[in-house]
């Protein structure tokens, strides 16, 4: 059975760094924005990827669909929003996406879906169990 679960929202403030030089955030940070909401959700859930590689274990990408709205800009306020389904006991799917924390207008929304591997054979393995039991 999949399951579907919210992920904590993670708030931002948009600093110069974010930027190009128009002011308003680099196209690629999205993808940043989104992989901290990840590892966030992991944290919560008491898994430390740290471990894991440690036992030759890790989440990867596997693929990102990622629709640009609007741009945020300097001084913005943003929220990270995921929610997260399990598809398999080796791969879930995060529905992302951005918006301001003031208007709740959405700057991009993607797809990030994720894999977790044996990092020397490259194949899958089933999730840790305190990440299955988050599922039940």
């Amino acid at each position: 059975m999949k399951k579907i679960i919210k992920c904590e929202d993670i708030e931002f403030q948009i600093y110069i760094e974010d930027t190009d030089f128009q002011g308003v955030v680099y196209h690629s940070n999205y993808l940043k924005y989104f992989e901290r909401s990840r590892s966030e959700f992991l944290s919560y859930a008491n898994i430390s990827q740290n471990k894991l590689r440690e036992k030759d274990l890790a989440f990867i990408v596997k693929s990102i669909k990622i629709n640009y709205l609007k741009a945020a800009e300097l001084g913005n306020q943003i929220v990270v929003q995921s929610i997260v389904e399990k598809k398999s006991d080796a791969r879930m799917i995060f529905y992302q996406k951005v918006v301001d924390k003031i208007s709740g207008e959405e700057f991009v929304n993607g797809e990030v879906e994720v894999c977790f591997i044996n990092l020397s054979s490259k194949k899958p393995k089933k999730f840790p169990d305190d990440l299955l039991l988050i599922f039940d």
